[in-house]
């Protein structure tokens, strides 16, 4: 986790390692939209945060669509990151 200037908790920031290696196994693997959530789910509890399931799979949605970048992926993963 990274803090900002004034010591309060900043957005995390997942290597863009991370962030391939999901979006690569989220596209190829064929998996439906409950699995690719329970994928998204393991990735960040996996780094220390809760997420709702079904925030994971409309998440997993948008990630698999077509022209999503890495810094979408970033976007998204945040929005669903809930510290622990």
């Amino acid at each position: 986790m990274e803090y900002d200037s004034n010591g309060n908790t900043a957005i995390e920031k997942f290597t863009a390692t991370d962030l391939t290696s999901l979006r690569e196994e989220l596209m190829q693997s064929g998996l439906d939209s409950w699995q690719a959530g329970e994928l998204i789910s393991a990735f960040l509890s996996g780094r220390g945060y809760g997420v709702s399931n079904h925030a994971a799979r409309g998440a997993a949605s948008r990630i698999e669509s077509v022209g999503c970048s890495l810094q979408c992926m970033q976007e998204e993963l945040e929005k669903l990151a809930l510290v622990m």
